[in-house]
């Protein structure tokens, strides 16, 4: 109810601005669908590539994940997560698993980054888990109302 009720004041707010203005408000909106698309994608390749690289335990993310003082045996559960999140993220359906993969890859990025910290590695190795943590926060900002559970 309180939802058909903000889309009726939406609509007569933009009814009242002029045209100008109703115009530029557009663009924003069509911006942000765009920007929020194109991040996601991106999130969603990232996971799913990955992720099915962890699941066939390369030798590149053995190593990765063995450096960082984890079990090998870690990148078939990290994969299937990433391949879980990947489809979720993508999926038109499921707002509230959405919002559980969010938090999932957000865990991810952010464990990543400690880890690589804690490793000593150089700043260098911090930049991918950094970016991709920025691209997955700013992916669950832009997304739309339909894929939102409030």
């Amino acid at each position: 109810m309180l939802n058909g009720h903000l889309i009726c004041c939406r609509l007569h707010m933009q009814e009242a601005l002029p045209g100008r203005v109703r115009s530029t408000v557009s663009q924003i909106s069509k911006v942000k669908v765009i920007t929020y698309w194109i991040v996601t994608v991106i999130i969603a390749l990232e996971s799913l590539f990955g992720g099915i690289l962890d699941i066939m335990q390369t030798p590149v993310y053995i190593k990765a994940l063995t450096h960082l003082g984890y079990p090998a045996y870690f990148s078939i559960i990290l994969g299937a997560a990433k391949v879980l999140a990947a489809v979720t993220i993508l999926s038109p359906d499921y707002p509230h698993l959405k919002e559980w993969a969010y938090a999932g890859l957000v865990f991810q990025f952010s464990g990543a980054l400690a880890s690589h910290i804690f490793s000593g590695d150089n700043a260098y190795a911090l930049i991918a888990p950094f970016v991709f943590l920025c691209l997955t926060i700013t992916s669950w900002l832009l997304r739309p109302p339909s894929r939102r559970i409030w």
